[in-house]
């Protein structure tokens, strides 16, 4: 008897700390979130980098200052990026320059095929002078290979950019409507060209046209000329340029 008082005890005594002690499932722990800002590392180029800016006004930055252009707001740009890196920069371009122009200027030049980097922004006067199409066919092409040859033979290093569209500017507000959809008709025709010539080529294209065509909306964006992009203009152009620029002078 006593043994069977004993175990209706000890059963008891179970029952009763099973019921009262909760059974847990482990606890799950939330990793901490790692908030730090996530840098990408840039990679190392050249300790030297030779660039050269072909074109017409819009490289030579007419009605802005020397720095104010956008081969030198780019060499700014990339010395930030790369700060062990020496920027040499050379600009060959001239107010009113047709394709015919710079093909005559590098010509006379006796030039080194030594550029890492070579930009290249040329038309814009072919079609305001009203030369034939045809010219600008046979001549872009001539001066895209040259630009090809000065890059170390390398078509990696030459970057081409579309053709402003001035339609947009107060310069050409007082034309008719008539007119100024011409011009914009015109430049289209001509960036239209040049981009499935640069595609044909694997010749790296950047548009900046779509930049300029907020003219009138941001009169920022113009040059005390009423023409010409001002300097905020070509900041947005070396914007655009910079992630292919790193992409040229990695390769």
């Amino acid at each position: 008897m006593m043994i069977f008082l004993l175990m209706i005890v000890v059963v008891s005594c179970s029952s009763e700390n099973s019921t009262t002690e909760p059974i847990t499932n482990n606890p799950v722990i939330t990793p901490p979130v790692n908030t730090a800002p996530i840098t990408i590392p840039t990679t190392p180029i050249a300790k030297t980098i030779n660039y050269l800016a072909l074109g017409d006004s819009y490289t030579i930055g007419q009605s802005v200052c020397e720095t104010c252009r956008y081969p030198e707001q780019l060499k700014s740009s990339l010395k930030v990026i790369y700060p062990e890196t020496d920027f040499s920069l050379k600009v060959i371009a001239t107010t009113g320059w047709t394709t015919s122009s710079l093909i005559s200027s590098i010509n006379g030049q006796n030039l080194e095929s030594n550029y890492d980097l070579v930009t290249l922004l040329i038309g814009v006067n072919n079609q305001f002078l009203r030369i034939d199409f045809s010219a600008y066919e046979k001549e872009f092409p001539e001066l895209v290979n040259k630009a090809i040859i000065l890059a170390k033979n390398d078509k990696k290093n030459v970057l081409v950019l579309s053709i402003p569209d001035y339609a947009y500017t107060p310069f050409a507000s007082a034309y008719s409507q008539e007119r100024r959809n011409k011009i914009s008709s015109e430049i289209d025709k001509y960036n239209s060209f040049a981009e499935n010539y640069c595609k044909l080529k694997e010749i790296e294209f950047i548009s900046i046209t779509d930049i300029t065509r907020r003219g009138l909306q941001n009169s920022s964006l113009v040059a005390s000329d009423r023409l010409h992009p001002s300097e905020i203009a070509y900041s947005q152009f070396v914007d655009v340029m910079i992630p292919k620029v790193k992409i040229a002078l990695q390769n």
